[in-house]
């Protein structure tokens, strides 16, 4: 960019207060350990190419860059956070958000849907009165930018976007902190935002098939690979990513049950079969495994997956 500040390039000083505002909030981002990069004055704009690799939590890099009112970039997956933006667009909801009015709304409806209580952490206030809820992201996890995947006026930025830091300024008004400390994203968040792996199989094809016109074998040919698959997912699960992987594999067998294709009692066998080995490595226990799978299969049955009429009749 013409305008923008070259990596390392030094620029020259203006007025001092609004300079040193900017260069404290950079400062501070920093000392949590969070990369920061120059951003447009009053704007979203890298000031910069390449800002992802540049973004820095150097003391003197950061203090040179701050000369100027730049706003603050943070880069979020190179400070292994997942941001959840929660908007205020003055927008009609679509229907299935009917009489909600923001994201923090819709953010409030799915926490009770999973009947779990609304996170509390690290928290900026946009000008625009929008909420960004700063998390960390799940252990060995590399959550991405997400649009609308959580709901209406909801977005996520994980690695490759950024976010303005507290103490940015838009015409509108400052970005300010609600000073909390940052927790774990939560696994119910974790699960409804991590992608099936990619694949032709039909065991990670996406559950919404019910526009599909499988003839009766082929639709219990791809049930059994979903369940199959879920089997799999839960089985290969990695220490510290076992309990968002088994309450994610219940949630989407739950939509199978709720949709009167797989029974509960089936899709609990092969969950609790395939988390056999998570008993007694850190600390995880046959009670908790058994309220994973309750939850998640809860969960999942609110939000059927219809089979089709023909599901398991027999092949014409």
């Amino acid at each position: 960019m013409g305008t923008g500040l070259r990596h390392g390039a030094r620029a020259p000083a203006v007025s001092a207060e609004p300079l040193g505002r900017l260069a404290r909030a950079a400062l501070h981002a920093a000392g949590l350990g969070w990369p920061v990069f120059p951003v447009r004055p009053r704007a979203k704009v890298p000031a910069i190419t390449g800002w992802e690799d540049a973004a820095t939590t150097d003391p003197d890099q950061i203090t040179e860059w701050w000369l100027r009112p730049w706003n603050i970039g943070l880069a979020t997956g190179r400070a292994g956070l997942l941001v959840v933006d929660l908007d205020r667009d003055g927008l009609d909801p679509p229907g299935e958000w009917a009489g909600l009015r923001d994201g923090a709304e819709v953010l409030a409806r799915l926490a009770a849907a999973a009947g779990e209580p609304l996170p509390v952490t690290y928290t900026v206030v946009t000008p625009s009165g929008g909420r960004h809820l700063y998390f960390h992201q799940p252990n060995g996890a590399t959550l991405r930018n997400t649009q609308g995947a959580l709901g209406w006026c909801i977005d996520t930025r994980g690695h490759g976007g950024y976010v303005l830091a507290a103490g940015s300024r838009l015409t509108a008004g400052s970005y300010r902190e609600l000073r909390r400390p940052v927790v774990q994203l939560p696994c119910w968040l974790a699960a409804a935002l991590t992608p099936r792996p990619e694949s032709n199989s039909p065991a990670t094809t996406s559950l919404y098939v019910d526009e599909l016109a499988l003839s009766g074998w082929r639709a219990q040919a791809y049930l059994r690979a979903v369940v199959e698959g879920e089997r799999r997912n839960v089985a290969a699960a990695l220490v510290g990513q076992r309990h968002c992987t088994l309450l994610r594999a219940a949630r989407r067998l739950g939509q199978w049950v709720g949709g009167g294709a797989l029974t509960a009692h089936e899709a609990r066998a092969v969950l609790t079969d395939a988390a056999n080995h998570f008993l007694g490595v850190e600390g995880y226990t046959a009670r908790q495994v058994d309220r994973d799978i309750t939850d998640g299969l809860a969960y999942g049955a609110r939000r059927p997956r219809h089979r089709l009429p023909h599901l398991i009749a027999a092949d014409e």
